[in-house]
């Protein structure tokens, strides 16, 4: 089944299929990298290319900063340490750290906890690549752990947890976290055109000279297809999928996105797709619309000025809030 059912998207699509960059090549400066567990993209216009490559170079080592501070798989980060201390003392932490675990918290608040980074006490015990998952047993006593309220945020930038047993994983918010300060970094060295992503969070910086950047929703079910192309300028654009990391077993699929409340994938939707101002919270957003599901995502997003939602359901059908459809 097509899924561009939008006579909205439709019409975008083609009048922006043909549209092509007529700049010289030569002042567009391009790199893909990994980082944070997955690829990257950075595009920018700057006529001055050894400025620009330095640039390239300190944003890269951004993602890399970040990562060092939030992965759960370095045994120094900020993060990792929280999951081995916190839950018997008050630990220190960043600034950083600390505001985004406030940001964190409050699309959990607004959320009702279909948004919580304490899903990693379950989470820990999927491995995708190995096609594991934790027995019925086990995740039972996991999802018991899963309560974004036991993360205590105290005075002078200290956390705890209020119970043994949890750890957190900032994997739905630390990428557009990233990409936001990329661009802010981007912002404050002049540059005015800039295209930066990482995984399925973009930030858009400007225009591409009078013409929208072009920003494709993957289509869940077919590798190399797109869903839609969307037109923005000075905006930010997350998508969450079930198609990330995966494996199926007995006709089931398992994947990363989980739903807080019972310790498995969440189901109904295929793909969430979230755009607004600062990449941050569209990272947080499209993961947490992904497990309200339709009904409860659309009915969260229309509560929440300045963004709006493309859902794709199990049907492969397309769903878009009122302000896309206006």
């Amino acid at each position: 089944m097509h899924l561009i059912r939008s006579t909205l998207f439709a019409t975008l699509y083609l009048l922006i299929s043909g549209i092509v960059c007529s700049n010289a090549a030569a002042q567009w400066h391009r790199q893909a990298f990994q980082t944070l567990g997955t690829q990257a993209y950075i595009e920018l216009w700057d006529e001055d290319e050894a400025k620009a490559q330095q640039l390239i170079t300190e944003v890269k080592a951004e993602f890399e900063r970040i990562n060092q501070l939030m992965s759960p798989y370095i045994d120094s980060s900020e993060l990792s340490i929280l999951n081995r201390l916190a839950a018997q003392q008050a630990v220190p932490v960043s600034v950083e750290m600390y505001q985004l675990l406030q940001q964190a918290k409050h699309i959990s608040l607004l959320s009702n906890g279909a948004f919580d980074v304490t899903f990693a006490s379950v989470g820990f015990y999927y491995d995708y690549r190995a096609r594991k998952k934790p027995d019925a047993s086990l995740l039972q006593r996991a999802r018991q752990l899963v309560n974004y309220q036991s993360i205590e945020l105290l005075q002078g930038n200290k956390v705890r947890y209020s119970q043994a047993g949890v750890k957190i994983d900032l994997g739905g918010i630390a990428k557009g976290y990233a990409v936001e300060r990329g661009i802010a970094l981007l912002a404050a060295n002049g540059v005015a055109h800039a295209q930066l992503s990482a995984g399925g969070d973009s930030r858009l910086l400007g225009d591409k000279f009078g013409k929208p950047w072009l920003v494709a929703i993957k289509h869940p079910r077919q590798e190399h297809k797109y869903a839609a192309q969307i037109p923005l300028q000075d905006s930010a654009i997350s998508t969450s999928g079930d198609y990330e990391r995966y494996f199926i077993e007995d006709g089931v699929r398992y994947h990363h996105i989980l739903d807080p409340k019972t310790g498995n994938s969440a189901l109904g939707m295929l793909s969430v797709s979230v755009i607004g101002a600062d990449t941050t919270k569209t990272d947080a957003l499209s993961t947490t619309l992904f497990v309200l599901g339709l009904q409860q995502g659309m009915e969260l997003i229309e509560r929440i000025e300045g963004y709006e939602a493309i859902f794709i359901d199990a049907n492969h059908k397309m769903h878009f809030s009122s302000g896309l459809t206006q």
